[in-house]
């Protein structure tokens, strides 16, 4: 098979004044808790350790099938000792039925008892040396491979414009919030009105709820009116990130925000606003303001950022036109400053014949739903309670309704769209402990904040902020891929996704942040921004530009062969970017291999769908002219290898042979998870994904049992999120996949905007080499 061409000749890096790059790839690691984990106990990072991660108790969990009462467990990242040829040494295990010892289990942390009944009670008792020194909690079997978590649907309801909206089950994320080494689990509801930031239109409110596993409502926080609902807005982070053992929540907020918290019997125990501070309150802000804009509305402020042109500071600059005549290209007919009466004739003009010529699309008269106004806030939510713990301002703020962000300047004109553009992660910069990231903006003006939260207050570990985009004229010009005036962070603008994640790219043992085609080292310095020459046949031939946004990314080590860790890529820049799908070098941003498509190239996947070829596989989403483009299935190090390829929702570790599988289904449509080689393994019956045809499921995640992923889905009716559980008996040994600080960082942001899959930071498959999983002692 021919080798794949690499990147096209002239590659750039945009590394602005730092340090030089780490070259080695080792992965400094945790040390974890050296006392065995006790009956019902947790077990993670002791004071001084390398590395803060979760206590977790043994997660045992039991399911009945055809062949008896499968069983599986975590193996604690500190109890594993060394390697063997199928997996980790270390602890062994002693099953218990109804008390009696059944088994004892060496190679793995599973078992099939063919004896078992649907009343057995089991236990796992943990063996250091032969001896043994713990024994779990006991269990029951589930009745099949899945259970229910209960949920409590938030009520209907109808916006200002008469619409009415009910609500589905959305995103899910985990955490310990109360300390007992289980997780519970946290539900953001979305209303059927909900919105992608580029849409107009009222939405409902977005809720978000903490449940315990038997589907007890802890609390409810309702955003308000003044969060708008979609995919962009809400990025819910839950992590125990001061190190207590109990997980907080951080999201944004707003005036109207309120925390309902409940008692056990499902009554309401109490119900409160977040703090507003008293700057705010001052200025005559409450809880009860609306601030999503109507048409008139919308109007109304348009009329008076156009009273107010020649003082705007771009204007009095030099840097826009002095009139909005100018701007419009009419004859000058106005005397500045305008007068309401002339600034309302200028606005009409611009509604309906300046924005409609530029675009067919551009029906400013409908422009509502959108809150461009009023305060925003950053909350941490103590994770047991949904106690607030602090308020802060939201940082960067909005500014304006995106007209420095560009959204007037396009030929489609999206007031409140690229300054709306929310990311969060969760990030351990300092190698130890985690921290909070959270974005604002990435097609112009690009910004990132990190938090460290210490228990009672947050400490900003730093900022990135590209700066604006220079525009000749906010209403006419093209300000994408165009440098920032930050002399740092300049190259940044255009480069993130719709996602990000957290990885230790340099092998220094600290975490950077992989922002799309841009990488921000743990200290907050710009690790490099990722260029490429145009190819002949695009739009930038010869010229040296962005690799650019896109919508999907991956970053693990996909290629084994190679040191370190990849990024694998899809691009939306069509013919102005340099590759619709790339893989590069995680440490550099070096394209490794990719393929110029001349189209938005939607999304792409990596995973181990071709066992007998090593490494992992790569794909994009196909585009019409795949065959002409030689697109398809790529090994790692870039062959071809068939000119068909998966599905790129979501992918799940489900398999025994530790291969990747497909999660498919967009809604209505029912959820499943499909093998490459031996086709459908589950169909998830009354189920559906979430996010319209980007098809995901609420989560994927290791949160029970084995190293194993479990299918976190919504019912057709949101009545209930089900579990499902992989019941493949597997005869490899490996400690949960949430005791490696980059994959339990992945599951923290993976419902952030675009869901992403999450990865461990070394690389997992069937051809794994056991001696070089890093062991955390």
């Amino acid at each position: 098979m021919k080798p794949r061409p690499r990147a096209f000749p002239g590659l750039r890096l945009a590394s602005l004044p730092r340090r030089a790059l780490a070259t080695a790839c080792t992965i400094t690691l945790a040390t974890l808790a050296a006392a065995p984990a006790t009956a019902g106990s947790a077990s993670a990072g002791r004071p001084g350790s390398a590395i803060q991660l979760e206590r977790l108790d043994r997660g045992l969990v039991a399911a009945t099938t055809p062949g008896g009462v499968f069983l599986s467990w975590r193996l604690l990242a500190q109890e594993a000792t060394g390697h063997s040829a199928t997996g980790l040494t270390g602890a062994n295990f002693r099953v218990y039925r109804d008390g009696t010892p059944i088994a004892t289990v060496t190679d793995s942390t599973n078992y099939l008892d063919a004896a078992g009944t649907a009343t057995s009670r089991y236990r796992v008792g943990t063996l250091v040396r032969g001896r043994q020194v713990a024994v779990s909690a006991a269990v029951t079997p589930w009745a099949g491979a899945s259970r229910d978590i209960p949920l409590r649907k938030p009520a209907d309801g109808v916006t200002p414009a008469g619409e009415a909206y009910t609500y589905s089950a959305n995103d899910l994320s985990v955490g310990d919030v109360d300390g007992d080494g289980d997780y519970e689990y946290v539900v953001k509801w979305d209303p059927s009105n909900s919105k992608d930031v580029s849409q107009v239109g009222y939405t409902g409110p977005v809720y978000i709820d903490t449940y315990e596993a038997d589907g007890t409502l802890l609390y409810r926080i309702d955003l308000g009116v003044n969060v708008r609902a979609g995919a962009h807005y809400t990025q819910f982070l839950v992590y125990d990130f001061d190190g207590d053992g109990r997980a907080e929540m951080m999201f944004k907020t707003a005036p109207g925000t309120r925390v309902t918290r409940y008692k056990r019997d499902g009554t309401v125990a109490e119900a409160r606003f977040v703090t507003m501070p008293q700057r705010d309150i001052r200025a005559g802000y409450s809880h009860a303001d609306d601030y999503r804009r109507s048409a008139a509305d919308y109007r109304e402020r348009l009329i008076g950022v156009f009273q107010g042109w020649d003082k705007h500071p771009e204007v009095v600059a030099g840097r826009w036109p002095s009139t909005l005549e100018a701007a419009f290209g009419i004859p000058p007919a106005y005397t500045y400053p305008l007068s309401r009466v002339d600034a309302t004739a200028l606005v009409d003009y611009f509604v309906d014949v300046y924005a409609p010529a530029r675009s067919a699309r551009n029906v400013l008269r409908n422009f509502e739903g959108f809150i461009v106004d009023g305060p925003e806030y950053l909350t941490v939510f103590d994770g047991a309670t949904g106690r607030e713990l602090q308020t802060v301002d939201y940082k960067p703020g909005r500014h304006d309704d995106g007209l420095m962000w560009g959204d007037y300047a396009m030929a489609r004109i999206e007031p409140g769209n690229r300054v709306d553009r929310f990311l969060s992660a969760v990030a351990y910069l300092d190698g130890k402990r985690p921290s909070a990231v959270f974005a604002r903006g990435y097609y112009t003006r690009s910004t990132l904040v990190a938090y460290d939260w210490d228990g009672r207050r947050l400490r900003e570990h730093w900022y990135v902020d590209s700066g604006w985009v220079p525009m000749t004229n906010p209403f006419n010009d093209g300000p994408h891929g165009r440098d920032g005036t930050d002399p740092e962070f300049k190259t940044l603008t255009t480069q993130g996704d719709h996602s990000l994640s957290a990885s230790d790219v340099d092998g220094d043992g600290k975490q950077e942040i992989v922002y799309g085609a841009a990488t921000i080292d743990h200290d907050g310095t710009l690790l490099y921004s990722s260029f490429a020459v145009g190819p002949p046949e695009s739009a930038v031939a010869g010229q040296n530009v962005r690799l650019g946004h896109g919508d999907a990314m991956h970053v693990t080590d996909i290629d084994p062969a190679r040191p370190g860790l990849e990024i694998y890529t899809a691009h939306e820049g069509a013919t102005f970017a340099p590759y619709g799908h790339a893989m590069r070098d995680a440490a550099t941003g070096e394209v490794l291999f990719g393929d110029y498509t001349g189209r938005d190239t939607g999304r792409a996947m990596v995973g181990d769908i071709e066992p007998d070829v090593p490494g992992m596989e790569a794909w994009p989403a196909m585009p019409p002219n795949a065959a002409d483009l030689g697109i398809g299935l790529f090994s790692a190090d870039g062959d071809l290898l068939a000119p068909t390829t998966p599905g790129t929702n979501m992918s799940i570790r489900w398999a025994a042979d530790l291969t990747t599988q497909i999660v498919n289904g967009q809604a209505p449509a029912e959820t499943t998870i499909d093998d490459w080689k031996r086709g459908r393994l589950l169909t998830a019956t009354g189920t559906t994904t979430n996010n319209g045809t980007k098809g995901n499921p609420a989560l994927v995640a290791d949160v029970l049992g084995d190293w194993r992923e479990e299918l976190l889905v919504r019912t057709l009716d949101s009545t209930a999120i089900r579990v499902y559980l992989s019941t493949e008996v597997t005869g490899h040994k490996m400690y949960t996949l949430m005791h490696d600080p980059q994959y339990r960082a992945e599951v923290a942001r993976q419902q952030t905007t675009y869901n992403q899959p999450s990865y461990p930071g070394f690389y997992l498959a069937s051809d794994t080499d056991w001696s070089k999983i890093p062991l955390r002692r």
